[in-house]
């Protein structure tokens, strides 16, 4: 059965949530703080957390950071009343899969869970079934193991950030658009930032490109998308 933590300091909330989910069929359980969240990431091994950013004892910032320098599997979907662009931005680039501000829509809300965990389980059955090598530069891109290096160093990609560069590689020389990588990778058309495709190509340009200021291999396309170039 998929396992959901709800990381939420707000009992009422913890517990509506909880039941909705197990109606839906999931396992779930709660932490009403950051340390706890932490504690049954590492022991219970979530599919998904839902997370508050505004817990006690550790806030849900640093859980983040933390559960990503251990696990770069498991779907985060961020839950909070902060809602202003730089923590949007600040929670995406730190390996967060999805944002949603309360109040919210639990309908909404039960969607977007469902469809992280849809494409988590779509993505390692692509990967045990194997699947490519791409070259382009001095960069290496082993698909099957999610392996990603440059000059034979290895580079440590987020999960989206992963995701979007092996969208790019499979239409390596066609420019896609932002709509397209935001179907494939979040499978929302329109109901995520606008700049969630731009932060996380961001984060791919300093990571992979030589001079991230002039990208010689991820190029974008001023209102059409971004191209992968060899």
């Amino acid at each position: 059965m998929t396992r959901v933590l709800v990381v939420e300091d707000d009992a009422d909330l913890a517990i509506g949530l909880r039941n909705n989910l197990e109606i839906d069929g999931y396992e779930v359980d709660i932490a009403g703080d950051g340390e706890r969240a932490l504690e049954l990431a590492a022991c219970w091994r979530p599919d998904l957390l839902v997370l508050d950013l505004t817990l006690p004892r550790i806030d849900g910032m640093h859980v983040l950071r933390r559960l990503r320098e251990r696990d770069k599997r498991t779907a985060v979907l961020i839950l909070t009343a902060r809602g202003n662009e730089a923590d949007k931005v600040r929670g995406l680039r730190l390996g967060a899969d999805d944002y949603v501000t309360k109040p919210f829509g639990l309908l909404e809300l039960l969607a977007r869970i469902e469809s992280l965990l849809r494409r988590q389980s779509v993505g390692e059955r692509a990967d045990a079934a194997g699947a490519p090598t791409f070259r382009f530069g001095d960069i290496e891109v082993d698909v099957a193991a999610r392996r990603v290096s440059k000059a034979g160093a290895p580079v440590a990609l987020r999960p989206k950030e992963f995701a979007l560069l092996v969208q790019l590689l499979r239409r390596r020389g066609e420019v896609v658009s932002r709509l397209d990588l935001m179907k494939a990778v979040w499978g929302y058309s329109s109901s995520i930032m606008t700049r969630t495709v731009d932060t996380h190509m961001w984060e791919l340009r300093r990571k992979l490109e030589t001079d991230p200021a002039r990208p010689r291999h991820i190029v974008t396309l001023r209102g059409a998308g971004y191209r992968l170039d060899a």
